[in-house]
């Protein structure tokens, strides 16, 4: 059973969103191709769903602005612009995304005490999604990752996949990907490999 795994390809990330990813929208069609394929059995989908106000917003914090660090139930955080707020466009999947190919969506980010960047479980790693449960019930054993953004949500998801779903055959898709800071993808491609993950292209996925 092969699956499909598509990171937080929302507004909110791509431009004109309240958090963009530099050329995050042009993930979109070599998504839609992925989708497409037949190649895959499984085609899931992870949505940043935060509640308004969530503890990870600068706004949250009295006197912070984006991109400063600060703290979140104890821990460092980085204070993020408000996005992807439930019911919001922000929030909802890129419009030309095929979304009527997604099998599956995985919300994640509810809890305002804690950030979520992975699809697996909260940044305090307490609290799961359900998702590794969800594609092990499903039987699947090779997953395939991509979407936005490479430095943040779609390594941590890679990762976790490594880590919690142990048996499974897990690969990064580099080029329907795109991060913030390229020396943070370079940074995150290279321990996405240390740690287990095949990085492939498109056309890799594809053949």
């Amino acid at each position: 059973m092969k699956a499909l795994l598509l990171i937080d390809i929302q507004n909110g990330f791509c431009p004109d969103g309240n958090l963009p990813v530099p050329d995050g929208d042009q993930v979109v069609p070599v998504a839609n191709a992925l989708i497409d394929s037949g190649r895959y059995d499984l085609i899931v989908a992870s949505q940043d769903w935060h509640p308004a106000g969530h503890g990870s917003f600068a706004s949250a914090h009295p006197g912070k602005k984006p991109f400063e660090m600060g703290m979140l139930s104890g821990k460092p955080q980085m204070m993020w612009p408000d996005h992807c707020v439930q019911n919001t466009e922000d929030a909802m999947f890129h419009p030309d995304l095929n979304a009527s190919g997604i099998d599956f969506v995985q919300q994640k980010g509810q809890n305002p005490a804690v950030d979520s960047y992975s699809a697996f479980r909260d940044n305090d790693q307490a609290a799961l999604t359900g998702l590794a449960a969800y594609l092990r019930a499903e039987g699947v054993t090779a997953l395939d990752l991509c979407g936005l953004a490479t430095d943040y949500c779609v390594k941590f998801s890679a990762l976790d996949a490594v880590e919690m779903l142990p048996g499974v055959t897990v690969r990064f898709i580099e080029d329907a990907s795109r991060g913030i800071d390229p020396a943070g993808v370079k940074a995150a491609i290279d321990e996405m490999r240390t740690r287990g993950v095949t990085i492939i292209g498109s056309q890799d996925a594809l053949a």
